[in-house]
């Protein structure tokens, strides 16, 4: 009597955005599909103009529990059993790319458009690691900042809440963020000259009972405070947004080696107020600041 035979059928091959996903997730890389024109799928009915809430770890954190990989950015994933379910395989089948979001990752994307701003980049900024694009150049660092889009001609940042599309790991060694990455978040063209603007900000005062863990007197904190203020107010007609960042750094680096805690936060509000007072909006003055202190803190003195 003939036998039955068993026919064992070839597993279904992945498609190669997906294989290249699954590589990049085992590395820690959260990673999403790219369809085509280089951009994340949309929304599923049931999410679009944020009618779900959103992903929970998106800006308006919400309840959103769509296993379709959408919101862009905030699908971006390390989770193998997530890449590979069956509401994401419709998106891996039209995928024309993979890729992945550079906060999530721990870098920034220093995105160069065009051979102008590679020009800028390799005159401006310290070499780090380098991937090739289409038109122009990723330049990554490690560290998470805040992204922008257009911070000068050709030049994204992509960090914080932002997809960054995946082209190879690229040469050179990879650097932390420098300061000058950084201060490209601040918006120069909004400082007005002193005169037509008066700030309402209610003036903090940097004392002992905020620094109950600084090592340095109080002579020394105001001195460094009031160099700062005297350079933010110099600037009325530009530049007082960096030169915020500049001070705020400048005076965390002193406090690094410090117990703490040094009341890092009331003398940064005497430089938001400083840099207000001539023109810079409170909301640009505060990330400045912000980025400042952050920057400094992790610094070495």
């Amino acid at each position: 009597m003939t036998q039955p035979t068993t026919v064992r059928r070839a597993p279904t091959a992945l498609p190669e955005p997906l294989r290249s996903a699954l590589g990049l997730a085992a590395h820690g890389l959260p990673v999403l599909p790219l369809r085509a024109g280089k951009k994340p799928f949309g929304n599923c009915p049931d999410c679009k103009n944020s009618a779900c809430g959103d992903r929970p770890h998106m800006k308006n954190a919400g309840p959103c529990q769509c296993p379709a990989p959408c919101h862009g950015w905030a699908a971006a994933t390390t989770d193998p059993h997530v890449l590979t379910s069956p509401a994401w395989a419709p998106a891996w089948r039209q995928a024309h790319g993979v890729g992945y979001h550079p906060g999530g990752a721990g870098v920034t994307v220093v995105d160069l458009d065009n051979p102008a701003a590679i020009a800028w980049a390799r005159a401006t900024l310290p070499a780090t690691r380098t991937v090739p694009t289409t038109r122009g150049e990723h330049w990554i660092y490690r560290g998470v900042m805040c992204s922008a889009n257009g911070v000068r001609p050709g030049v994204d940042i992509k960090s914080h809440m932002q997809y960054a599309r995946w082209l190879g790991t690229g040469t050179g060694r990879i650097l932390e963020v420098p300061p000058a990455v950084r201060a490209l978040t601040v918006r120069e063209d909004t400082t007005l000259a002193a005169r037509k603007v008066v700030s309402s900000l209610p003036r903090a005062v940097w004392d002992r009972s905020a620094a109950t863990g600084c090592r340095h007197n109080e002579r020394f904190v105001r001195t460094g405070l009031e160099r700062g203020l005297s350079l933010v107010r110099g600037r009325a007609e530009s530049g007082a947004g960096s030169q915020a960042f500049g001070a705020a750094r400048f005076l965390a680096v002193q406090h690094t080696a410090c117990p703490g805690p040094c009341g890092l936060a009331a003398l940064g509000e005497e430089i938001v107020a400083a840099a207000v007072a001539v023109g810079v909006p409170e909301a640009y003055a505060r990330r400045a600041v912000a980025n400042g202190l952050n920057t400094g803190q992790g610094a070495t003195a």
